[in-house]
């Protein structure tokens, strides 16, 4: 897979580009600024790009400021968010731009080959990988945004939010995955999700809704 990565340190923007090699991927560019990452994303068409949040030359939200100018012109853009901390409003935004591909994770969420790894493939997949911190702060903002769901719905449905299959979370929760299942076709139904659709729409769209709704 074709990959654009952007980071204003030199040093994890060579180190993302060794790990994404050793993985198989092949990343086309890498940036150090926001400008450059749509340039890139956008002459490229990779399949995934991976981008910081906070880049020059204020330091503050280029890289999603750069990331939501790329799904503006490109809607089917996969785009991989890393930032140092967790930053809610951050995560709203770019979720808002789209019907998922989208993950966030922070930075230190990198060092876990395997989750970073498996998070990279979700989200070119066109799914979504929220870090289970970003996941919890949306959670417990003061309003409850799919009232219907029991507490243990909620339980599987931030952990899909997260990007694990229903094994990983049956493995997580401590359940059958048979049980875990019966959760998420409960989820859909309460949710108004068609089962003509497939699930791994279903699963983005349920998981998007829950965040976005207020």
């Amino acid at each position: 897979m074709k990959v654009v990565v952007a980071d204003d340190s030199l040093l994890l923007r060579e180190g993302l580009q060794l790990l994404l090699a050793e993985a198989g991927h092949d990343v086309v560019a890498a940036v150090g600024d926001g400008p450059d990452f749509v340039k890139a994303m956008l002459e490229h068409r990779p399949g995934l790009g991976v981008v910081d949040v906070r880049m020059p030359p204020s330091h503050t939200d280029e890289g999603l400021r750069a990331a939501v100018d790329v799904r503006r012109s490109w809607p089917q853009a996969r785009l991989m968010v890393l930032s140092q901390y967790v930053e809610v409003s951050y995560a709203d935004e770019l979720l808002a731009t789209g019907d998922g591909g989208v993950g966030y994770l922070l930075k230190d969420r990198v060092s876990d080959l395997d989750t970073f790894l498996g998070a990279v493939d979700a989200v070119a997949a066109g799914g979504t990988a929220l870090d289970p911190l970003v996941v919890r702060q949306l959670m417990g903002r003061n309003r409850d945004p799919i009232a219907d769901l029991t507490e243990r719905e909620r339980e599987v449905l931030s952990l899909m939010a997260t990007g694990l299959s229903n094994a990983a979370i049956a493995e997580s929760m401590s359940v059958t995955q048979a049980g875990v299942e019966k959760h998420t076709q409960r989820i859909f139904a309460k949710l108004g999700l068609s089962p003509d659709d497939d699930t791994a729409h279903r699963r983005v769209a349920a998981v998007l809704r829950f965040l976005k709704t207020s």
